[in-house]
């Protein structure tokens, strides 16, 4: 590479991170929100059939419908059942909406069946005009 060369791909890098910001995130909690966790059958039609596209490998939707916001966290495909999801936490920071959940199970000793299962948990709350971050 010649000298001209070196100085375009330099300045052009350069350019590059000068435009580039750091924003960081504010983890800081506000308020915890209250949520309720909604049945499969009460799950909006449209959400239903992005976790049915999605369900076999671990995903993370949001959909708002009527005032509601809808979160959803799934984990894929695993091979047995016993399984489900906890959240641990559902808060609000001054930018976004943080979702904390955990899979759970099979519990040591449970019996469990050797059939597919796609644990997932919907969680529905009043609107916000926040980013949701899983976490």
């Amino acid at each position: 590479m010649n000298r001209k060369h070196f100085y375009i791909i330099a300045g052009i890098f350069i350019l590059a991170l000068a435009g580039c910001s750091i924003k960081k995130e504010d983890t800081k909690k506000i308020q915890d929100i209250e949520f309720t966790v909604v049945a499969p059958e009460d799950v909006p039609e449209e959400l239903k059939e992005d976790i049915e596209k999605a369900w076999d490998t671990p995903f993370r939707l949001t959909y708002a419908d009527q005032g509601y916001l809808y979160m959803a966290r799934g984990y894929g495909e695993k091979e047995k059942t016993g399984y489900s999801v906890e959240v641990n936490a559902c808060y609000e920071t001054s930018d976004a909406i943080r979702i904390q959940t955990t899979l759970l199970g099979p519990a040591k000793g449970e019996k469990t069946k050797e059939k597919k299962t796609y644990p997932y948990v919907v969680m529905k709350t009043e609107y916000r005009e926040k980013d949701v971050i899983f976490e």
